[in-house]
């Protein structure tokens, strides 16, 4: 799952949604090939379903556009893909949209969110007892990431002033929860699920300190994709929203609607039904495009925006160029803007689940 966010102001110019946008541009011709990259993360999972399913050709044909859906191994690999150009649309948490491709310089818009963490992030022990016991000492996590965030977000409400009290220690997504449990000199960590449950398991001596449940809403996941293709290419966002929601539809419905698909998603995760029941009760799924409308425009979202783009500036994440945390111009769904509004490099569009929302797609 996840990573980094920045900056909005007010914008003197409402840019029209990405899914209302006009197809074509004088300078580029609209696309109908389309890839799109996940990683491994129960947020994510109902992509594969889409794919293995048939539910994503059939949007993709209605729309008259082919879409390749990919699974990473790698979920920092991935964003450098999105920001390469070779993928058209990634799973990223909400921050990485941010401290990534956005802070890199990609015109990046969030187009569709999928959850937020509820209890997935977690920050462990295998020592200490309480938050305050890990001063000085060594966090193993993705550096950079929500795992970070979440760290200094766990430090700052037990009466910390931050991460600068404890020592990070950077290990990919993919090598944690292997080097967690084999080696003794790791002690504390800050990871998500599904790592984090087999860390939990594998170690009777865990602790959990913290968890994302305790800042709801704040570690949100989301597919991000190039402003600039998506305004040409409307069709992309349409068909990929519609596919989502329609898989989503049958999650909710549960019974054997559900079942082809948590069956999906459980052979995905590796685990079975119950392994895959943990991970869903500890994430906030929004169900219907009308859940996903209220909270991307909902001004709680507005401020937890904020508080990320303080946090990611604050730990360099702006790049060594950016001397404010205003650097980056955050565009919200209702077209304010936190930071410049003259450098607006990541974008909240709800355009696409409020078309979804109405009966439009």
């Amino acid at each position: 799952m996840k990573l980094s966010f920045r900056a909005l102001t007010q914008s003197l110019i409402i840019i029209t949604g990405t899914c209302l946008a006009l197809a074509g541009s004088a300078f580029a011709a609209p696309k109908t090939s389309f890839k799109v990259g996940y990683t491994i993360y129960v947020g994510f999972m109902p992509m594969g379903y889409l794919k293995d399913s048939g539910i994503l050709k059939k949007w993709a044909d209605k729309y008259g556009i082919e879409i390749e859906m990919m699974a990473v191994n790698d979920y920092v690999g991935s964003i450098n893909q999105f920001i390469a150009g070779d993928l058209d649309a990634v799973g990223v948490a909400g921050m990485d949209a941010l401290t990534m491709p956005a802070a890199g310089g990609v015109d990046t818009s969030i187009f569709l969110i999928t959850d937020y963490s509820n209890g997935n992030d977690v920050l462990m022990s295998k020592s200490a007892s309480s938050i305050a016991e890990l001063k000085d000492k060594e966090v193993y996590l993705v550096e950079y990431s929500v795992s970070h965030y979440l760290l200094n977000r766990a430090l700052v409400l037990n009466g910390m002033s931050g991460v600068g009290e404890v020592k990070t220690v950077n290990i990919s997504d993919a090598d944690i929860a292997a080097a967690y449990l084999a080696n003794p000199d790791i002690q504390n960590a800050a990871a998500w699920k599904p790592m984090t449950a087999d860390m939990i398991s594998g170690s009777p001596d865990t602790k959990v300190l913290f968890d994302s449940a305790q800042i709801p809403g704040e570690i949100m996941d989301v597919f991000i994709g190039n402003t600039e293709v998506l305004k040409e290419n409307p069709a992309f966002g349409k068909a990929l929203t519609g596919a989502w929601y329609e898989a989503l539809a049958a999650i909710k419905a549960g019974g054997e609607a559900a079942k082809p698909v948590n069956e999906y998603m459980a052979s995905a995760l590796g685990t079975d039904q119950a392994g895959l029941k943990t991970q869903i009760d500890t994430t906030f799924f929004f169900y219907t495009p009308a859940e996903a409308v209220t909270f991307l425009t909902d001004a709680k979202t507005g401020t937890i925006m904020d508080d990320i783009r303080k946090f990611s500036f604050d730990r360099g994440l702006f790049g060594q160029g950016a001397t404010s945390v205003d650097a980056i111009g955050i565009e919200l769904a209702d077209g304010t803007v936190l930071g410049d509004p003259a450098n607006v490099k990541l974008r909240v569009d709800a355009s696409c689940a409020k078309l979804g929302a109405e009966g439009g797609l």
